[in-house]
């Protein structure tokens, strides 16, 4: 219970920062969106504290909860932060991440893969977060429709990171990891990329390592 409504003020707490900051004009919209985007990731490292194999059905209440509150922000557009102006009928990212959070805290928490979770949430969450944000803030070639040469070098490097911290004696799976994780998030059209990036490396962790 404790790491329920520790759950619940964590990313709560991130959606207020976010908003606020929006308020104050420190964050743009799209800003304030990837801040939500990077910060929630971090939710998982939350989960692995308060969570373990024989309590995965309470790990899995908050993903599953965040499916009907952000499709009920998208269609009302109630939090504003974590919405885009320009809405169209396929743009779900905010629901597709939740789904992703809550297929893989299943598979993870079930099974003890712990880590292998991890990878892919946190690729999820500062990959595809900083490639947005340096891929707009730097001008470079466009590589597929809106995404950049940066955007894409962005998602590589950090993917490359996260790999190198989770599995430092594992480079040919980092490497593997980091330019599928890249080449899918770039060819991935907007939104869905929070379904095929995550669950794309979770398949590739499973696969190489289980």
């Amino acid at each position: 219970m404790i790491g329920l409504l520790a759950s619940y003020g964590f990313v709560f707490a991130v959606i207020g920062v976010s908003t606020l900051l929006d308020k104050l004009k420190v964050l743009n919209d799209e800003g304030s969106r990837k801040f939500i985007h990077i910060g929630v990731a971090n939710w998982w490292l939350l989960a692995m504290f308060f969570f373990d194999q024989s309590t995965y059905y309470f790990a899995m209440i908050p993903p599953l909860t965040f499916i009907g509150l952000n499709y009920v922000s998208y269609r009302l557009n109630l939090v504003k932060a974590m919405e885009r102006d320009s809405q169209t009928s396929n743009d779900l990212g905010t629901v597709y991440y939740a789904i992703s959070l809550f297929i893989i805290t299943f598979i993870s928490f079930y099974f003890d893969r712990l880590m292998i979770g991890a990878l892919a949430i946190l690729v999820m969450g500062y990959g595809d977060g900083l490639s947005a944000v340096f891929g707009k803030q730097f001008k470079s070639v466009k590589l597929y429709q809106h995404k950049s040469l940066i955007g894409f070098m962005t998602m590589l490097l950090v993917s490359l990171v996260i790999g190198i911290i989770l599995f430092p004696f594992s480079w040919y799976f980092i490497i593997l990891i980091a330019f599928a994780a890249a080449f899918v998030e770039l060819y991935t059209p907007k939104g869905l990329d929070n379904l095929s990036v995550p669950l794309l490396v979770f398949l590739l962790g499973v696969m190489l390592l289980w």
